[in-house]
């Protein structure tokens, strides 16, 4: 059994690769815990979530900047201005989605089985974004509210959050550069939203036993620097059109946990 400075870091390092990588971080946390015998918690997961945050704000901070600056300004006009009702549409169907998840589903949806059969799932939908139609750069109000609620939908470990957003976006006949930044752009208000959500409901259940600040420390540096090496990679796998070869991956890693399970392992 490893250290718990080992775990930490080990989890880090798998959050900053599947977030952003269309494979699902949750997914694979989950499955690092159950094979590496963790017990996590919930709070502990979405702390290191802020260590990829940290590397999409900085990824896109010039986006970022002028989005606040239009909204300090209350403009709405200029090209980030109109962003801005754009991302709180996005958002709002993927706090209501995730509102739902934790009162009634949450519980009964972290069983590994259940958890393959959304990579199956989440895999497929990655597969099929490459027939869309790319024929709009305008990110209208339809399509922040669709990529809202396959945002909310990646709540459910094993679904991924970039995978959902962006295919959703690539069926709608999104560009996929803008397909891409919008998506990035429309997680930082959900984990951020998630983040204190769990903190208030979780006080003082930061970490799992064992595991101190340093260990958390190390987790979210890990996560933050892969992170964004990681927004690096996806921005060139986006721009080569080679998105959906992800699909191949978590279709395999979806049957072969669902096989594990089923045989007891």
């Amino acid at each position: 059994m490893l250290d718990p400075l080992s775990n930490s870091g080990i989890l880090g390092l798998i959050q900053g690769l599947a977030e952003w990588l269309p494979i699902s971080s949750t997914g694979h946390l989950k499955i690092a815990e159950h094979y590496l015998d963790l017990t996590t918690t919930p709070l502990f997961n979405l702390i290191l979530h802020l260590g990829t945050l940290v590397a999409v704000i900085f990824y896109f901070r010039k986006e970022v900047k002028n989005i606040l600056t239009a909204l300090a300004r209350l403009d709405f006009r200029t090209e980030y201005g109109k962003m801005i009702p754009l991302l709180i549409a996005g958002t709002i169907p993927a706090a209501i989605v995730g509102l739902i998840y934790v009162q009634f589903l949450e519980d009964t949806l972290q069983q590994l089985l259940v958890i393959g059969a959304t990579f199956i799932v989440g895999a497929t939908l990655v597969y099929i974004s490459k027939i869309g139609k790319e024929n709009t750069d305008n990110v209208t109000y339809r399509i922040a509210l669709i990529m809202g609620v396959a945002q909310g939908l990646a709540i459910f470990p094993g679904l991924s959050r970039s995978g959902a957003t962006i295919s959703a976006a690539l069926l709608l006949g999104l560009r996929r550069e803008r397909a891409l930044k919008f998506s990035f752009l429309l997680s930082i208000p959900a984990i951020l939203g998630a983040t204190v959500g769990e903190a208030l409901k979780n006080r003082g259940q930061i970490a799992p036993s064992g595991m101190g600040y340093p260990e958390l420390l190390l987790g979210v540096a890990v996560a933050m620097i892969v992170g964004y090496i990681t927004i690096r990679l996806v921005s060139q796998i986006v721009a080569s059109k080679k998105f959906h070869y992800f699909a191949m991956y978590t279709w395999m890693l979806g049957i072969t946990l669902i096989v594990l399970t089923l045989t007891g392992h």
